[in-house]
């Protein structure tokens, strides 16, 4: 029972004894509580005289925010006056909510958009002869671009970042850019500029870029830029400033200053021989980052093996787009049980795009380069990253975009003797010759390592070994006990990537003002094509369903295996993956196998805009025990227009295992592509009939490719790679990675002697046009290339391994399937071109010589699209899998694979990582 001793004699105690009198008097039975009552209507009237004078306080400074802020977040309605006759608790619940409001507002202003400041650009305007000088000043926070005649002159004329259509650049004169603009009278303008050099326009065409990104109106961004570093630290910690790394600052393709203040979308920073901890080198990042661009970005994911770290940092307005988060390691030390050298490697989504990225410190020392490639192999092998539904395939075939990046330690391939000789060649900046020894270029042109993977032309000198604390020289010998030790300068440190489709690259390079250890950081950055979630605007119930169809698949495989095999599919647009029944096998003449095969796919969405985007993951399995025998990507692209032959390279843990040929056509139901951000801007080449005024009609026919014009004006997107068309009796091909052959020829009309190169020529691209009965050089039609596919105009390298075998011959497609009729009667016209759609993958193409059966859409003139290069495949056969290889021992256990039924369990309900695994799986922190 509970009773009260705390009777006081005093005043300021008069309270608390009305309490504990109310408290006996509860204790006797007595309801009443005017003790407890009086005290509580005091403290009411307090804090409601206290509310009354702070909440219009809290409402001055939330609309102070909102002024600085973008509107609709955290919106709080009018000011509620003192007297306005709510109940103290009313009052309260509002007060409260200003408050939420006010720390939200207060937390994005923390992650908001840096401000990028104003920047002026001196450039010359020739006009009748007559070279001008003027100032473009871009305002990129407010979106518009100023045309000034001097540098302190008025700012009356400015066109507003809708009104700027297209930045074109010129190929010629790499200085020179014309900007196409709209005046408020609907007339389209090309107005010509010439910048002080190629950094200049480079900057402004990123300034205007981000600003046109900026002020989209699109709820979700089409196309994002990435940062990735890499740098061997040496085990010494970083100097007090590392902020030229990030701002691409230093040797080779470098970023101009005006464009310092543009953040990037993500940041992807590997390290190796890292002596700080996790937190440490994270907080040291977000740190120089924050000073840079005003931002705090937002950790995806941290992953580390022993002294090997990769570190993921994205802009906080991307974190509900990121979904789907892995890391993961493999040790490839002294018997594969030591992590000083191996992998660590990151996954995730951004809305519908898969990104992977794998951070490796291969073995050390010029002779180990067999090593260095079982190692790749390895990491390949056991990486465990991306969706585990694609179980049947290896990370170089799981992502929309693969980055690899690190010190791979693949050395320059010369006699130690040639020391001075290389150090020569380096000062004189003549690295030809030197990059033609290079261990990785030589393995990659053999096919042995980094199969259709890409690289940036390497413009900087070697970035391993220097002398600490200088860039100035290169310490190439080292005293050991055994005798003195060479390493000779070397690029070890390197950025690769693998991409369907391809991705731009804006800068590459090497800083030269870090110098805490014996590797210099390299920087490489890239401009990316990502899907958005798609939601269809059809109707479910109504919309038509679509198809694909894949014909007369021959699988050819270099194997003498009896076994028999099938087609397993896997697309995110297939409802669950797709196996064929028994293919037939013959023995072919060069003792390859060839499977024939044919099946029927139901997409789950028919929409075209969604459709295009996808691509067809292959894997040709053995019935006997389910293995892999090779694993392709088909881009459904390929057949946008009729039925289309393929052609795509089988690779199977890193090596070619043979080719898979075959015909493609898609039903699809109506729809309309919509514009994509990435179309900003272009390349063209230099035509002296273009004028720098033409009439609105025309330019838009330029802008679209809808122009029957006869200027030979060929425009593309220099951020991707394009697709040219072709006409005639040539049978288009599908994507694959391969290179085609350059030099064969196909029949068509157009040619004096019937023949007509088959638009495969990397020197050129062959924009659609009418042709000309009597001649070769026949006048096209202007061709704006898609940004999101591989550019004929430049080799990527590795063509060395082509097949030039005829094709099977094929059969007419099915007429369920038949392409729709074309809106022109002319039968030769070219189909519209829809630059502005994208694919997720890219195949080869080659040309050959039509059959009399052969069918082809006679009434379009189909695309060639361009391929990926063959990234080095040598002409030796590569071994068949590894179960069909008996007496090779495996470098490593292999790890039982962990195969989930789904990737989109919340992470509370995935399964846990395969067993003796590293893989993590990251919240976004």
């Amino acid at each position: 029972m509970y009773s009260c001793n705390c009777r006081q004699p005093n005043d300021s105690s008069c309270k608390v004894t009305s309490i504990c009198l109310d408290a006996e008097q509860v204790q006797n039975g007595n309801p009443n509580l005017p003790g407890l009552k009086k005290l509580l209507f005091s403290i009411c009237k307090t804090l409601n005289s206290e509310v009354s004078h702070i909440l219009p306080v809290l409402e001055i400074f939330h609309k102070t925010l909102d002024q600085q802020l973008s509107p609709g977040i955290g919106q709080f309605p009018k000011q509620i006056s003192a007297d306005s006759g709510q109940s103290v608790s009313f009052r309260l619940e509002q007060l409260t909510k200003l408050l939420y409001s006010i720390e939200d507002k207060v937390k994005y202003c923390g992650h908001r958009k840096s401000l990028i400041p104003l920047v002026t650009f001196e450039v010359k305007q020739e006009s009748l002869g007559i070279s001008t000088k003027m100032f473009l000043k871009v305002d990129v926070e407010s979106g518009k671009l100023y045309f000034k005649k001097s540098k302190d002159g008025p700012e009356d004329k400015y066109f507003v970042h809708n009104k700027i259509l297209q930045l074109v650049k010129s190929q010629k004169m790499h200085a020179k850019l014309v900007i196409v603009v709209e005046t408020e009278k609907e007339k389209i303008l090309r107005k010509e500029f010439v910048f002080d050099d190629t950094k200049k326009r480079e900057g402004f065409c990123q300034l205007l870029q981000q600003m046109k990104n900026k002020h989209s109106e699109k709820p979700e961004p089409d196309m994002i830029t990435v940062f990735v570093g890499t740098w061997n630290m040496g085990n010494a910690g970083p100097p007090h400033n590392i902020s030229s790394w990030f701002q691409c600052k230093g040797q080779g393709k470098t970023r101009d200053d005006t464009a310092d203040h543009i953040p990037h979308d993500f940041y992807v920073i590997g390290t190796q021989e890292d002596p700080l901890g996790e937190r440490e080198w994270a907080d040291t990042v977000k740190g120089v980052l924050r000073n840079i661009t005003n931002i705090s970005f937002k950790q995806v994911a941290v992953h580390t093996l022993w002294n090997i770290r990769i570190v993921v940092l994205a802009k906080p307005e991307h974190e509900n787009r990121i979904s789907h988060v892995f890391s993961d390691s493999v040790k490839t030390g002294i018997a594969n049980t030591l992590g000083n050298k191996g992998a660590v490697g990151v996954s995730f989504m951004f809305n519908g795009t898969s990104f992977g990225f794998v951070n490796s410190h291969l073995t050390s020392g010029s002779e180990k380069k067999l090593r260095r490639n079982q190692n790749y192999t390895n990491i390949l092998r056991f990486l465990n990253l991306g969706d585990k539904k694609l179980n049947p395939f290896d990370i170089t075939n799981r992502f929309t975009h693969l980055f690899w990046l690190g010190d791979l330690n693949y050395r320059v391939e010369l006699p130690s003797t040639e020391a001075e000789y290389i150090v020569t060649k380096i000062k004189q900046q003549q690295y030809q010759e030197l990059l033609s020894k290079d261990q990785l270029n030589m393995e990659r042109n053999d096919g042995k390592v980094f199969l259709h993977f890409d690289e940036e032309e390497i413009t900087f000198a070697p970035t391993y070994r220097f002398e600490r604390d200088t860039r100035e020289k290169y310490a190439y010998t080292k005293a050991k006990a055994t005798g003195t030790k060479y390493n000779l300068p070397s690029w070890c440190d390197r950025v690769l990537r693998k991409s369907y489709p391809l991705v731009h690259v804006v800068c590459q390079g090497v800083t030269n003002d870090i110098m805490t250890s014996d590797h210099s950081p390299v920087f490489a950055t890239f401009e990316v094509g990502v899907a958005s979630q798609f939601v269809s605007k059809q109707d479910p119930n109504s919309a038509p369903q679509g198809g694909i169809q894949i014909m007369n698949c021959v699988a050819t495989l270099s194997t003498k295996s009896k076994t028999k095999f099938f087609i397993e599919y896997h697309s995110s647009c297939l409802e669950k993956t797709v196996k064929t029944s028994e293919g037939e096998n013959t023995e072919d003449s060069d003792g390859s196998i060839k499977v024939w095969f044919g099946n029927q796919l139901t997409p789950i969405i028919s929409d075209p805009e969604y459709l295009l985007d996808q691509h067809i993951l292959i894997c040709v399995k053995s019935t006997d025990c389910d293995e892999s025998y090779g694993e392709g990507c088909v881009a459904l692209r390929a057949a946008q227009f009729c039925y289309t032959e393929f052609q795509v390279t089988l690779t199977h843990h890193g090596e070619k295992t043979g080719t898979l040929t075959g015909g493609i056509q898609l039903q699809t139901s109506e729809g309309k592509p919509t514009e994509k951000l990435y179309d900003f801007i272009k390349v063209e080449r230099d035509d002296p009939n273009i004028t720098n005024t033409t009439s609105c009609c025309d330019i838009l026919c330029l802008l679209v490719d809808r122009s029957s014009s006869t200027h030979a004006h060929d425009i593309s997107n220099p951020s991707y790679m394009g697709v040219s068309f072709r006409g005639g009796n040539v049978i288009d091909k599908g994507w694959s990675y391969s290179m085609p052959p350059k030099n064969l020829v196909t029949a068509g009309p157009g040619s004096k002697d019937g023949t007509k190169k088959g638009g495969f020529d990397v020197s050129a691209r062959s924009p659609p046009a009418k042709p000309c009965p009597g001649g070769e050089d026949e006048k096209m039609s202007e061709m704006f290339d898609n940004p999101l596919y591989g550019s004929m105009g430049k080799s990527h390298g590795w063509g060395k391994d082509q097949d030039h075998q005829q094709k099977d011959h094929l059969t007419p497609p099915d007429p369920l399937f038949s392409s729709p009729k074309p809106a022109d009667s002319d039968p030769d016209r070219p189909p519209v071109p829809t630059p502005r759609n994208r694919s997720f993958t890219c195949s080869e193409s080659k040309p050959q010589p039509p059959t009399p059966t052969a069918l082809h859409c006679s009434a379009y003139k189909k695309p060639v699209v361009p391929s990926r290069s063959e990234g080095g495949m040598g002409h030796n056969r590569p071994p068949v899998p590894a179960k069909s290889r008996p007496g090779v021992p495996e470098p490593q256990t292999h790890k039982p694979r962990d195969y989930r039924d789904s990737s989109e369990l919340p992470n509370k309900f995935r399964p846990p990582a395969r067993p003796g695994k590293d893989r993590k799986e990251n919240p976004l922190s």
